[in-house]
Parts: C-alpha cells; sequence; structure tokens
C-alpha cells in the first residue's frame, strides 16, 4: 500500500467499499468519502408495473445513510456528489436505445466507464487526494517491463469484477486503488466486523440500480412515457435460420439472444432466439446447436496489458459476466474493430454485451459485441 496519502473513497453504501475506508483509515491515510448520486429511486413510482418504494438497491437513498453512517462513525468527511444528468445522459438513455434496437447493454459497465472512474477521478483530484479506492473485486500493478498498469483477476474469483472494468484507462488506473484484490468476501466482512461497522453483514445489491426487480420491460414503459415519448412500434416477423416466416412478435426489445421462453410459438421442439435484426424488426429462431457460434467481433476496443495488436494473440474471453473464459486467437481486423475466433463453439454470443481478453489473470483489453 501507499505511504500515508489523502485517498478518496467512492462509497455505495455497501460492507465492501465501507471496508475499504476503513481499512485505509487505519494504515494512518486520510480518507474522504464520496458518494455519486445517479438515480432518483422515487422516480417512477407509481407508473404501471413499478413498485412505490424501492429499498435495498446499490445507490439508493438507503445507500446514502449508511454510507454517511460508516464515515461519522470513522470520522473522516463525507460528501454526496450528483451526477444525475450525466447518469441518465450516459447510461440509462443509452440502455434504452439499445434495447429498443436489438441489443442487450450492460450499464454497469458503462456507468464505470463513463462516471465512477471518470468523474469521480475528477472530483478526487479537486479536493486533493492523490488516488481514488473502490471496493471492487479487483487487482491493479504496474509491469515495469511493459511500462503499463495492469488490470488483474482478484484472489476472490468468485467475485471478480473485472469484466465490468474492462474500459479503463492507463491513465485511471495509475490513480486507483483496489484494496480488496486480495481478499476473499468472507475475510471482508471479519475486517468489517473488526472495524466495528455495523453494515457488516449487509446483503449485496445485486440488480441493475435503476431496473426494479431486473424487469426491464417494464422500466423501458414507465421511462418513455415520463419523458412523453410512446414505446416505438419494433414488433415484427418470427423467422427461422433459413428465412421461413413461422409467428410474429410484439417488439424486438423483448428478446434477447439465448432466450427461449415467451416466443409465443408452439412447436414440436424447443426453439431459442438466435438473432435480433433491428433494421428488419426481426427475430431468428432455431435449435439449440444453432445458439454456438465460434468466433465473433468486437468494437471500441480498449486494450490495457498491451498497446496494441500486432499479431494475432492466444487469450481467454469472457462474453459475459458469469461466463467462463474460452480459449481463442484475439487478433486485430480493422479500425478499432477485433475478430475472436473460440476454439470451442460458444454459446449465445449477444451483441450489446462486452467481450473481455484475459492473458491468465491479466486483462488483456475488452470492447462491445457488435
Amino acid at each position: 500500500m501507499l505511504d500515508s496519502h489523502t485517498i478518496a473513497v467512492a462509497m455505495s453504501g455497501g460492507v465492501d467499499s465501507s471496508t475499504v475506508a476503513a481499512m485505509l483509515r487505519a494504515e494512518g491515510h486520510t480518507v474522504v468519502g464520496l458518494t455519486m448520486q445517479l438515480w432518483n429511486q422515487r422516480r417512477l413510482a407509481g407508473h404501471p408495473g413499478m413498485p412505490e418504494a424501492v429499498q435495498g438497491r446499490c445507490c439508493s437513498l438507503d445507500d446514502v445513510y449508511d454510507a454517511r453512517r460508516v464515515a461519522e462513525t470513522l470520522g473522516f468527511p463525507y460528501y454526496v456528489v450528483n451526477h444525475e444528468e450525466s447518469f441518465e445522459r450516459d447510461v440509462v438513455r443509452p440502455f434504452v436505445e439499445e434495447y429498443l434496437s436489438g441489443r442487450t447493454p450492460i450499464p454497469c459497465s458503462l456507468c464505470n466507464n463513463h462516471l465512477k472512474f471518470d468523474e469521480l477521478l475528477v472530483v478526487a483530484r479537486q479536493i486533493g487526494a492523490d488516488a481514488l479506492a473502490t471496493g471492487h473485486y479487483a487487482r491493479v500493478e504496474f509491469d515495469e517491463q511493459r511500462g503499463r498498469w495492469l488490470l488483474k483477476r482478484p484472489a476472490d474469483l468468485s467475485k471478480d469484477q473485472t469484466y465490468f472494468l474492462f474500459g479503463l484507462t492507463q491513465e485511471q488506473l495509475s490513480r486507483t486503488l483496489f484494496p480488496l484484490g486480495g481478499l476473499t468476501k468472507p475475510e471482508v466482512r471479519e475486517l468489517a466486523r473488526r472495524h466495528g461497522l455495523a453494515l457488516a453483514e449487509k446483503p449485496d445489491s445485486q440488480e441493475i440500480c435503476f431496473v426494479p426487480g431486473g424487469d426491464y420491460k417494464h422500466f423501458l414503459d414507465a421511462y418513455l412515457a415520463e419523458q412523453g415519448e410512446s414505446l416505438p412500434d419494433t414488433a415484427g416477423e418470427l423467422v427461422t435460420s433459413d428465412g421461413q416466416v413461422i409467428g410474429e412478435h410484439a417488439g424486438i426489445h423483448n428478446f434477447t439472444v439465448g432466450q427461449r421462453k415467451g416466443l409465443g410459438i408452439a412447436t414440436g421442439s424447443p426453439l431459442y432466439v438466435l438473432q435480433i435484426k433491428g433494421d428488419t424488426r426481426e427475430v431468428v429462431v432455431g435449435n439449440q446447436d444453432e445458439l454456438y457460434s465460434r468466433t465473433l467481433r468486437a468494437r471500441r476496443v480498449n486494450l490495457i496489458a498491451v498497446e496494441e495488436l500486432r499479431e494475432p494473440m492466444r487469450v481467454a474471453v469472457k462474453i459475459r459476466h458469469r461466463h467462463e473464459p474460452g480459449p481463442a486467437i484475439l487478433e486485430a481486423s480493422g479500425d478499432d474493430e477485433v475478430l475472436v475466433t473460440f476454439d470451442q463453439p460458444q454459446r449465445a454470443i449477444t451483441p450489446g454485451q462486452a467481450a473481455v481478453f484475459y492473458d491468465g489473470d491479466t486483462v488483456v483489453g475488452g470492447g462491445w459485441i457488435t
């Protein structure tokens, strides 16, 4: 860890970031707590399908209260930074537009890239902090030989959050600390108890902070209604992979690649969503074997461990958060585009999700699946 410094801690109100603040304080650092106010949880309350009140959510008012209580208990200054406008512009609106175009977005990665490690580092600099610490399960270190900052998987692989952090730049990594990278979740909770934190047993937040219950369909309806917009007509045809029309659907935003239930048609064998064509509003369906593919292309690529891909590289690639990385060849295939060729076919490669490339525990980089 660093010599004594002023460190800003991104506090979500959960046990992880609170324990980070306690650890740094105990090590003699000057700690300043920062919480981002991103979304008014009461904003869409009362709209059809939306709950009247939301509790226990990431970045909720309860979390702000919990973070402030930790700061008061440990005796360091704490501030709430309002970024609701930029959160809506850079995370919520793209989330809505991606679903309406037939893609499946990852708002947590957008939030990390555009807000948590961008805006908070600016605030940290403004208050005179030397670094920003977070409760993410990941590791960062400087590789003297490469002359680059590296993002690495944590000791507790069951809590690995590097998939959501692939967009971090060299400058951001140089000023970021992940104090929990070498710990397991049970060890973190034990540290929280030792430091006398009242929220040591607080459960983890699992849901997207602005989508109650994970019901994105109701959220889309409510959000567009609030904006004075109607849900666009994205109804179209259900077609097989060879082009045969076998039914109709009410809108492409109701589907995601790999989906089996809710297709609205009965056949002799199970059908799965293979592809969603935003331009023609067709939902392509087929059998499970057709879900598998050996290749993907990704754009808006951010490389961390290397400056550029000069030649094909052996990597392991994650195509969703809970996916076991598959061995593959990574190579540049165009302007800001890479081609991934897996050794074995992978199930349900989904446009809009991230593909993150690993070399052992080191994150090579990542991009957005097209």
